[in-house]
């Protein structure tokens, strides 16, 4: 079955055509792009671009699979939307998986690790893996110091993801070069056993974990004194 991967929940915006079938996971066709402030400007084309590379028509699709975040509010509800919007239209499932998962699960080796991608405001979103990749912290979203602390209690030793490089000093855990971003093929494999069994479409979720900061005003503001 062709399933199209998209995930927006980073700077790394990720479009990704792979094959699921029964003995595994096949990359057909990948682009992703690293560009924090042109989520809805890329993701489109980047679809269009693994269908035209691996000579599918939307018609050949049969699901979808999105990264949940978590991530910053813009960037995430790109890669959800367009996911859903095609799922609908072409009427195949939608299924969801946290994109931390695509940056831990791969990079656990039998030891607890922390993934962490860029929150802003000096914050990361993190979890924590256990050495056979399963999720056993979080998703969260803190400053670098609180994660660590966590991490420290639960044996980790070694940190992955975007947000590990850019609070490597604050995290005091070595870092792991790679995954730096969620792996489409991983989001995949994740998500494999619920499309080989024909799972009913999931809602896509955002894991935004905290308020956007533009919020509609709740009163009438007076203009005269």
């Amino acid at each position: 079955m062709l399933v199209l991967v998209v995930d927006s929940s980073t700077p790394a915006v990720t479009a990704a055509l792979v094959e699921v079938a029964a003995e595994g996971v096949a990359t057909r066709a990948y682009r992703c792009t690293v560009d924090a402030r042109a989520h809805g400007e890329l993701l489109a084309p980047q679809v269009d671009a693994v269908l035209t590379e691996a000579g599918a028509r939307p018609a050949d699709l049969g699901a979808i699979v999105a990264g949940l975040g978590p991530g910053p509010f813009t960037g995430l509800r790109v890669g959800l939307v367009t996911a859903a919007t095609i799922g609908q239209v072409l009427g195949v499932p939608t299924y969801g998986v946290c994109s931390l998962d695509a940056i831990g699960h791969p990079a656990a080796a039998g030891e607890p690790v922390l993934a962490a991608s860029d929150a802003r405001r000096r914050e990361i979103y993190w979890a924590v893996y256990d050495g056979a990749g399963q999720r056993i912290v979080g998703p969260e979203v803190s400053v670098p110091a609180v994660a660590a602390e966590r991490a420290r209690g639960l044996a980790v030793t070694a940190a992955v993801g975007d947000g590990a490089h850019r609070y490597a000093d604050a995290l005091g855990l070595p870092v792991r070069d790679e995954p730096r971003y969620p792996d489409a093929a991983v989001l995949a494999t994740l998500a494999a056993e619920r499309i080989r069994a024909g799972a009913p479409s999931e809602a896509l979720t955002p894991l935004y974990l905290r308020r956007p900061d533009a919020v509609a005003a709740t009163a009438r503001k007076p203009v005269l004194p």
